[in-house]
């Protein structure tokens, strides 16, 4: 756990007590700072008690002489509506700010890698993590991805922490900056959290606010927004930056056609031949990684290495089983249409299960992709929006109402048509709310639900005539 002794005999608040709340509460109380602590939910506030934690209703109390509200980042501070907490604490003067404003003032002298973009940076992050692991630098790999940034082991200097950054943590990092910064892509998401799109840009360029200790900036220049901000930090930011793409070469590090140059005219490595990163925006993902790790000085061929041996994600496109000559692929980070995009046009023949809690713009965008799906099944809140896409698009699909549904329809039918490279995949292009407890949760689900397959699935007595809807597309 960070020591936060510096912060001693200070006060501090803090707003949501789930994962990473609790470890920045856990861990101001372990270094001596006086605190107050809610959460509006009931589960919330029973993790912090049974903490030993001490609850003090924000919405309520006296907020004299407290330094920051730490504010957990799923509760909103500004759009679409502010939490009552955090609009009591701005009219109070009171900054609010995030567990890695706290991570960064304890351990100044470590060394910082920040990775974000609407997709790809969870896989960046474990990637740079499992390279510079495998170079032998002491490392810490967290932030949006997994551990709270406040469970890290203290590094101190030459200690390297990698960081994913979502825009909502970026937003409560005012003061945060990076010695390679890395930003992979900008496409419409949380679009209600910021305001609109020129709110959700601003917020993900923050992680290149502090050029002046950025040594280095990462930057993919495959979408519009991205290429812009490019060209303008070239021209005006005083520090390495570093285009790289995974469609067209560029001055620094592109890969065509599955083979990574970095700015020269052979390339350095043939990614087709790495299992673990398959489709163009996994070698986006190695480009990223490659440009990130060598900013940090590890050598070249351990660099290549560490490609070479990446286990791969949970949750994203991940193999969990081959049965009867059908892959099963568990890609339930996908939350939305363009992250689902990526993993679907890997595949050939896809039984795809979709659905769970909408986000905007539904299913836009992935039309070219629906000559490889063989069949869709559909579940959760987006039963019906997206059945009524699938129907104007010509795509077959079943409603299936829950998860424990779809995985063995989907498996009868991939396994019935016995097409080559038959793939059944969870691609949800939606949130988990609504059925499950996080994205993690659903995959989990997904996994087991494969797991306990036999060969011949009887169709669930239960089910009623609501619960599972058939609807075939003449062809």
């Amino acid at each position: 756990m960070i020591d936060l002794g510096h912060l001693k005999g200070k006060r501090y608040a803090v707003m949501g007590l789930a994962k990473s709340g609790l470890a920045t509460a856990l861990a101001l109380r372990d270094s001596g700072v006086e605190i107050l602590a809610w959460d509006d939910g009931e589960s919330g506030r029973a993790a912090a008690a049974a903490s030993g934690i001490p609850l003090t209703d924000l919405s309520t109390a006296d907020l004299t002489g407290v330094e920051a509200l730490l504010l957990s980042p799923g509760i909103p501070h500004t759009f679409p509506k502010p939490n009552a907490v955090a609009a009591r604490a701005k009219a109070a003067g009171i900054p609010i700010i995030g567990d890695i404003e706290l991570l960064q003032g304890a351990q100044p002298k470590a060394a910082y890698v920040g990775i974000t973009g609407t997709n790809g940076k969870s896989t960046t992050t474990a990637l740079i993590g499992h390279i510079l692991a495998l170079a032998g630098r002491r490392i810490q790999v967290g932030g949006n991805l997994g551990t709270p940034v406040l469970s890290f082991e203290p590094l101190g200097e030459g200690g390297i922490y990698v960081l994913e950054m979502s825009s909502y943590q970026l937003e409560l990092a005012p003061s945060v900056s990076f010695n390679v910064a890395v930003l992979l892509n900008v496409t419409p998401d949380h679009l209600d959290r910021h305001g609109g799109m020129d709110g959700y840009i601003a917020a993900k360029r923050r992680i290149f606010q502090h050029p002046k200790r950025s040594h280095t900036a990462v930057i993919g220049v495959d979408d519009e927004h991205c290429r812009a901000l490019f060209d303008e930090m070239e021209h005006t930011v005083d520090s390495s930056i570093i285009p790289i793409s995974a469609e067209r070469p560029t001055k620094g590090v592109y890969v065509l056609d599955g083979k990574l140059f970095d700015g020269g005219t052979e390339p350095v490595i043939d990614l087709s031949d790495v299992a673990a990163l398959p489709g163009r925006h996994n070698w986006q993902n190695a480009a990223a990684a490659f440009a990130a790790t060598r900013a940090c000085g590890v050598p070249l061929e351990m660099v290549l290495q560490g490609l070479r041996t990446f286990p791969g994600l949970a949750h994203r496109q991940q193999l969990v089983a081959v049965r009867d000559g059908v892959r099963f692929v568990n890609d339930s980070k996908a939350t939305n249409a363009d992250a689902a995009a990526k993993a679907l046009v890997c595949y050939d023949a896809i039984y795809w299960i979709i659905g769970g809690l909408p986000k905007e713009g539904g299913l836009d965008g992935l039309e070219p992709f629906m000559p490889r799906v063989r069949h869709a099944f559909v579940i959760g809140q987006a039963s019906a929006l997206f059945a009524a896409w699938l129907d104007a698009h010509g795509v077959a699909h079943t409603e299936c109402a829950v998860l424990e549904n779809a995985v063995p329809a989907a498996a009868r039918m991939a396994r019935a048509d016995a097409s080559p490279g038959a793939t059944v995949l969870l691609s949800p292009a939606c949130a988990s709310w609504d059925q499950f407890k996080s994205f993690e949760h659903r995959g989990e689900v997904f996994t087991d639900l494969v797991a306990n397959l036999v060969d011949a699935n009887p169709v669930d007595p239960s089910l009623g005539d609501d619960d599972v809807v058939t609807k075939e597309i003449a062809g």
